[in-house]
């Protein structure tokens, strides 16, 4: 019985050894872990400003609410006309409020505004419609500001993206042969362009001096786009001693 325990226990043993030492070169065979570096690359451009963006109001008070609306609606319907009527130029209504004002010792009265919406690639026309939208019409200017088209966007970003491709390929291989690497393949790599900015206003004007022409300077806008990706390292060269 002792003998047959005995041989059982080496049997496990050789068994068990066995085990260990084809796991040992199954490890000793297995590929080394191919490194995976992060790579980051990014082209800017800074592109001229082609869209001007103008917005308007009329308010009126008046002690009834009908009245100052009727005032607000005809100066915005004739405003609405002339810009429609005038060639390049988009326009649209904007917001709409009406709120009683009320102060001590006198009577209610009624504020009422409206807002109306231009844009156009031709700065002087627009710039001279807005001048005669406050001198004929006594709109206010809300603000005035400017920004980049869709299209030139994205053409610049289209000229862009060939560029920080192009600059993250020489930073991969550069990165690749730094840390030994004979070859490398790009994994999992994102493009993104920066957000669209939108227009913010560059000035406000009140009703005094409304009849001086509208001076604008459009200015430029910085267009951007950033790669990112994996760059896996194929083979990697047994470091020297």
């Amino acid at each position: 019985m002792l003998r047959a325990v005995h041989a059982l226990v080496l049997l496990l043993g050789v068994t068990l050894g066995g085990a260990a030492a084809a796991q040992t070169l199954r490890n000793e065979a297995a590929p080394t872990p191919q490194p995976v570096l992060t790579i980051t690359a990014s082209a800017q451009s800074t592109v001229p400003n082609d869209r001007m963006h103008a917005a308007l109001r009329a308010e009126a008070e008046a002690p009834d609410a009908a009245q100052a609306a009727a005032e607000v609606n005809a100066r915005i319907g004739r405003a609405l006309a002339r810009a429609k009527a005038t060639r390049g130029v988009e326009a649209a209504s904007a917001g709409y409020s009406t709120y009683p004002i009320n102060e001590p010792n006198k009577p209610a009265r009624w504020r009422v505004s409206q807002g109306l919406a231009l844009e156009s690639t031709d700065f002087a026309t627009l710039a001279a419609l807005v001048t005669k939208l406050q001198a004929d019409d006594k709109l206010l200017i809300s603000g005035l500001s400017f920004s980049v088209s869709p299209a030139a966007r994205n053409a610049a970003e289209d000229a862009l993206t060939r560029e920080a491709i192009h600059a993250w390929q020489q930073r991969a291989q550069a990165a690749a042969s730094e840390f030994g690497a004979s070859s490398w393949r790009a994994g999992r790599v994102t493009i993104q362009g920066s957000e669209p900015v939108r227009p913010q206003p560059m000035f406000r004007a009140q009703v005094a001096n409304a009849a001086a022409p509208v001076s604008v300077e459009a200015g430029t806008t910085d267009v951007g786009v950033t790669v990112s990706g994996e760059v896996i390292v194929e083979t990697v060269r047994a470091p020297t001693r």
